[in-house]
């Protein structure tokens, strides 16, 4: 089982990390992250089995974290980390999908419990199955090489993409993936990531659960001032004119 672990005080991320490593070998953890942002990035390297998170965090706080690594479609089971303060919202998240919070200070015994149950859950609980994608549905009659690139954004849009290396990845060169994609699809792989990036973006501006700053970096965008002139580009409306339109 790979786990990450996001904690932005490092003394608490060691003993966790201590903790759980202490339990049995089978739980690896993989990666840390000391905040939201970096761990988002991370998951997308790693695609991690379980992401244990504090609440609080700075750049991106941990509900932030899930909601972007939903929307970036990275299917992961998480474990809230929180102070007694936080409780009630700890008690909300799970309500997100959380399969569990922990109460700091953490225990030996706790950790067990819920790593036991995590491992119980995905052997025979409701085994998170990835959905079936729809981009590739959307062009039933491209060539299946399209329809694997198709898959491939759809999946993997908000982390960095190479076109070269997906070629490669698909055994043919860059040249033949790009006339592919352009005769099946209608427009070129670059124009096409960039506006489903957008797409993408407009749905989590939409849902109110992130800000427009933290946005960028779960599309697939490092620099937030690339974003908005890509996002004016597609939509021919800044973020702000596209939410004050899209206001209740």
């Amino acid at each position: 089982m790979k786990i990450i672990i996001a904690e932005d005080e490092s003394r608490a991320r060691r003993g966790l990390k201590s903790l759980i490593s202490s339990i049995s070998e089978e739980y690896e953890v993989v990666a840390e992250a000391s905040d939201g942002k970096q761990a988002l990035e991370l998951m997308q390297i790693v695609k991690p089995d379980v992401v244990f998170t504090d609440l609080k965090m700075p750049y991106m706080d941990g509900m932030d974290l899930i909601r972007g690594a939903q929307a970036a479609q990275l299917h992961a089971k998480y474990v809230l980390v929180t102070a007694y303060e936080e409780f009630e919202v700890a008690r909300q998240a799970i309500g997100l999908g959380v399969f569990d919070y922990l109460v700091k200070p953490i225990t030996y015994d706790e950790v067990k419990e819920v790593l036991e149950r995590l491992k119980e859950n995905c052997i025979h609980g409701d085994k998170e199955k990835k959905p079936v994608g729809k981009l590739k549905e959307e062009y039933p009659n491209a060539h299946p090489l399209v329809r694997k690139a198709l898959s491939f954004i759809e999946t993997d849009y908000a982390s960095k993409i190479s076109q070269k290396e997906l070629a490669e990845n698909l055994g043919v060169s860059q040249e033949y993936l790009c006339y592919l994609f352009n005769k099946d699809v209608g427009e070129t792989f670059s124009k096409f990531l960039k506006n489903y990036r957008i797409e993408m973006a407009k749905r989590l501006l939409l849902s109110g659960g992130m800000t427009k700053e933290e946005i960028p970096y779960c599309v697939g965008f490092s620099d937030p001032k690339y974003f908005n002139k890509v996002f004016r580009e597609v939509t021919q409306k800044s973020v702000t004119e596209f939410l004050r339109e899209n206001e209740m």
